[in-house]
């Protein structure tokens, strides 16, 4: 089965299973059946249903032995999440905690673009480590070039303003259906209907955000170093480098 298929499994669907006071019209309910019902059985639901998805994740880092930059940051999202679900609220403080990775998210990028390695630079870093060292060099190369930095930065800030403007939209969201109290079937049921509504949209603001950062970076690196060079591709980067005779002799480093 395709990891994204796993993702969505344990990051969407099972917790919306587990919050339901309604399995698929079956007349199950995690928080009655398994833990006992009330506002015991809620809370203890509503945990199981926040921390499956970090613990999912945490997993799959372990597995896959990935501590590259990009599954670090990640991995540090899904604790902070996980953190998150003991503080028990409703109303507005929920609606802004539910958008605490995002506003998190963006202020660390946005603090970012103010240093030497803007973080959107880490993820396209990330993205030449499976490319030939001379190739991988040519990109590291390139953006240190002070044009492509500032295209680097400038993708930064807007991937950071674009992620704070899903996290308020999200935050409107639950703040408009999210309205029972705490620990409660209705708390429980918003909860998971929110997350089902929120899921496509969520996914298109944060994709919007990472095209819009590319596009920067893409006609800054075009600019310097000519039409045919892309940072998505370290091979054609690299040659149009080389035309330029722009290539230094040098190892790949850290980003």
């Amino acid at each position: 089965m395709p990891k994204t298929v796993w993702d969505l499994v344990f990051t969407l669907l099972i917790p919306i299973l587990i919050l339901s006071p309604n399995i698929l019209g079956s007349g199950i309910s995690i928080a009655d059946q398994v833990f006992g019902g009330g506002t015991g059985g809620n809370v203890r639901a509503y945990l199981l249903a926040a921390l499956i998805p970090v613990a999912y994740v945490l997993w799959d880092l372990g597995v896959n032995r990935n501590v590259s930059p990009v599954a670090l940051i990640g991995g540090a999202g899904a604790i902070f999440s996980g953190a998150l679900a003991f503080w028990y609220v409703d109303g507005f403080w929920y609606a802004i905690k539910d958008s605490a990775r995002a506003y998190l998210t963006g202020i660390l990028f946005l603090i970012s673009a103010a240093t030497s390695v803007p973080l959107f630079r880490v993820f396209l870093d990330a993205a030449s480590i499976g490319e030939k060292p001379e190739d991988r060099a040519a990109t590291q190369q390139a953006m240190r070039d002070p044009g492509v930095h500032r295209g680097l930065v400038l993708g930064t800030v807007v991937f950071a303003v674009v992620d704070l403007i899903g996290g308020v939209v999200n935050s409107i969201v639950n703040y408009a259906r999210v309205t029972a109290k705490f620990g409660t079937d209705d708390f429980n049921a918003q909860i998971a209907a929110v997350n089902a509504v929120m899921r496509v949209p969520g996914l298109v603001i944060s994709l919007v955000g990472v095209f819009a950062a590319i596009w920067f970076v893409q006609r800054a690196v075009k600019v310097r170093f000519g039409p045919e060079a892309s940072l998505l591709e370290p091979a054609k980067l690299a040659a149009a480098m080389r035309e330029r005779g722009e290539v230094r002799a040098e190892p790949a480093g850290p980003a």
